[in-house]
C-alpha cells in the first residue's frame, strides 16, 4: 500500500541568518489602488425623463428600478467635466437646442438622473465658487460661465482645480 503512495519530502526549516533568526522577506513596495474617474452617463431614456425621482426611488426600494450611486463633491465636479466634454459646453444655455450644456446644466442633468444629491451638488458649487473667490472673482460660477470671453479651456481648468480642492479636503 505505501508503493502506491508518493513519497512526501520532509519539510525543512527556512535558512538561518547568523544571529540564528530566519531572513525576512523582502518588503513589497506600496501599490495604491488606481484612481477611477467617474465617467459621463448616457443621456437618460425618455422613461427615465418621464417618472418623477420620487417614484423612482420607491421603485428602487421594492427592487423595480436601479438608481445610480449618488457621488461626492470631487468625484461630482469630475463626473461634471466628463458630461460638458462629451456633450459639449454652451456659454449661456443651461440645456441648448443642440445638446449642449453649460456647468449648471450638467449638474442639473446629474442631479436629475441621481447621479448627486442636491447637497453634494450644493457642496460643489461652494468649492466652485471659493475657487473663483481665490481667483479674484466675485460672482456666480453660472454668471462667470456666460462671459463672451470665456472658453472652455478656463471651464475645465476651474473644475478641475475645484474637484482638486474638495480631494484634499475629503470630499
Amino acid at each position: 500500500m505505501n508503493e502506491t503512495r508518493s513519497r512526501q519530502k520532509p519539510r525543512t526549516a527556512p535558512p538561518l541568518a547568523a544571529s540564528g533568526r530566519a531572513t525576512p522577506a523582502p518588503p513589497r513596495p506600496r501599490t495604491d489602488p488606481p484612481l477611477v474617474l467617474p465617467v459621463a452617463p448616457d443621456y437618460p431614456s425618455r422613461l427615465h425623463l418621464l417618472i418623477p425621482a420620487g417614484v423612482r426611488n420607491l421603485l428602487a426600494d421594492w427592487g423595480w428600478w436601479q438608481n445610480p450611486i449618488p457621488l461626492i463633491p470631487s468625484d461630482h465636479l469630475t463626473q461634471t467635466l466628463a458630461v460638458l466634454e462629451r456633450y459639449g459646453w454652451a456659454r449661456s444655455l443651461d440645456f441648448s437646442p443642440t445638446g449642449r450644456m453649460c456647468i449648471r446644466g450638467a449638474q442639473t442633468l446629474l442631479e436629475t438622473t441621481g447621479h448627486v444629491t442636491p447637497a453634494s451638488r450644493a457642496r460643489a458649487v461652494d468649492y466652485m465658487q471659493q475657487t473663483l473667490q481665490e481667483h479674484g472673482v466675485h460672482e456666480q460660477f453660472h454668471a462667470w460661465n456666460d462671459h463672451t470671453e470665456r472658453t472652455f479651456p478656463q471651464v475645465s481648468h476651474l473644475i478641475t482645480l475645484s474637484a482638486h480642492t474638495a480631494r484634499k479636503n475629503g470630499e
